[in-house]
């Protein structure tokens, strides 16, 4: 598949995206008099994770996590250090790496070795771990790629150090009571085309070739981590995170990935760990009639992962806007057949954080995204608070608190991510610190936003 091809699929799913939500807005049916949280039969005789019930070990709260993003997984925009040492001038971003296959392929294998376990070593450390959970949260999410496990014959990736990293993050969260899900972030070819695939403007996932080891890697990650050592604290083990649904073969995803990787979990490896979907970026009640209990199925999981900002429409919308889209997500959610999360969102209201589109993309905010003419606003001064206005600090605490109660009507959130070099609004530790994020997490300056 050609790059200009993959862009031209990439700026038909944008401008489906914008269309489907926006078209969505307007139009939230319910009226909460009907909207009842799906039951599960939990007579199977098995030992499962419970997203439900209350003596499920989270003190009959819901799931309130963070994502470890950026740290076994490289994303420009989290960590740009590591990017910025292959400037070579001030005026563009030539030469600079857009992803980690191509930071590992520049390098070669020794030099980003290096490099990586410098950076594994020092950007999250137990004592995140410990600040996660004195803040209230009470789960992470940790993104990991194929590569850690499983390699295709010309792939630069650094690989097999990964694990040590996991294992060590697995176990600060035992300590500090924390649960966690295993990510897979990134596949073989690519599942999206993001950078955050660990491979940018390629989509071959699907190729058999590709799919086969992405399979060996998930396989792997699923039988060492459903072991029962791992069962008090891992609760979840995501197939994939977010593949392109609007452009991929839903089909061959469903019946040589999802069902396979399902299959291997319950009838092979005989175990109970949950099992989770990224919902392909599919609308609310696509995966009603796919793997339910009904069909026996059990102990699924359904992640969803709602932005405002990546597209023009998105971001033109008024806050009144905004939160009543946010609101009719939680209210869809109720009636979904699956379990569901809201396993990643942020407080991003603008995408002017630096690569946040990609290395060498500008921004749709200041109308420097390439095709973009139009402008809402500067992105200068963006990643520093004490620029923000009191009307856009109190619109962040806002938009924030409108999200935790709409995705706690359901069985909770994920919040993307706890902690990025220099961005404020894809970093809840900062908001934190900015009185930004609730603390404690329930904790409401603007009560009953979706109560209507």
């Amino acid at each position: 598949m050609t790059a200009n091809y993959l862009s031209y699929l990439l700026t038909f799913f944008i401008i489906w995206l914008d269309s489907t939500i926006a078209g969505y807005v307007p139009g939230i049916q319910e009226n909460g008099s009907n909207l009842t949280n799906a039951t599960y039969d939990l007579t199977i005789e098995s030992s499962y994770f419970n997203y439900d019930r209350p003596d499920n070990g989270l003190n009959g709260q819901p799931i309130r996590g963070v994502n470890i993003g950026g740290w076994l997984v490289l994303e420009p925009y989290i960590t740009p250090s590591i990017f910025e040492k292959f400037r070579s001038n001030g005026y563009n971003d030539d030469g600079i790496p857009t992803d980690e296959y191509q930071l590992c392929r520049i390098l070669g294998v020794e030099k980003a070795k290096d490099m990586l376990q410098q950076h594994w070593n020092t950007f999250y450390t137990e004592n995140d771990f410990k600040n996660i959970a004195d803040k209230g949260f009470n789960l992470v999410r940790i993104p990991v790629g194929y590569w850690a496990f499983a390699r295709l014959p010309d792939d630069p990736y650094v690989t097999g150090l990964q694990e040590q990293y996991l294992d060590k993050a697995i176990g600060w969260a035992k300590k500090h009571n924390l649960k966690v899900w295993v990510d897979l972030h990134g596949a073989a070819g690519s599942q999206n085309g993001f950078d955050n695939s660990g491979l940018r403007d390629a989509l071959r996932f699907l190729d058999n070739e590709n799919l086969e080891v992405t399979k060996t890697a998930l396989n792997y990650i699923m039988e060492k981590y459903s072991q029962d050592c791992y069962a008090d604290t891992v609760i979840g083990i995501e197939l994939l995170n977010e593949p392109l649904g609007p452009v991929i073969d839903m089909n061959k995803l469903k019946n040589e990935f999802l069902l396979p990787s399902y299959q291997f979990m319950r009838e092979k490896l005989k175990r109970n760990q949950i099992i989770v979907i990224h919902d392909s970026f599919q609308g609310y009640h696509y995966w009603d009639d796919f793997m339910t209990m009904k069909q026996n199925y059990w102990g699924i999981v359904i992640d969803h992962h709602h932005y405002q900002v990546f597209s023009p429409g998105e971001i033109s919308r008024s806050m009144d806007e905004k939160i009543r889209a946010i609101c009719g997500w939680g209210h869809s959610s109720l009636t979904e057949k699956h379990w569901t999360i809201m396993g990643e969102f942020s407080a991003a209201l603008t995408d002017c954080t630096k690569w946040l589109n990609g290395v060498g993309r500008g921004a749709r905010y200041d109308g420097t995204f390439p095709s973009n003419s139009a402008s809402f606003g500067t992105c200068n001064n963006n990643e520093d608070v004490h620029n923000w206005s009191q009307e856009r600090k109190d619109n962040t605490r806002k938009y924030i608190e409108a999200q935790l109660d709409s995705f706690e009507m359901k069985n909770g959130w994920i919040f993307w991510c706890y902690k990025t070099e220099n961005s404020i609004e894809w970093d809840a530790e900062k908001l934190i610190q900015y009185g930004l994020f609730p603390q404690p997490l329930t904790d409401r300056k603007y009560q009953n936003q979706c109560r209507n």
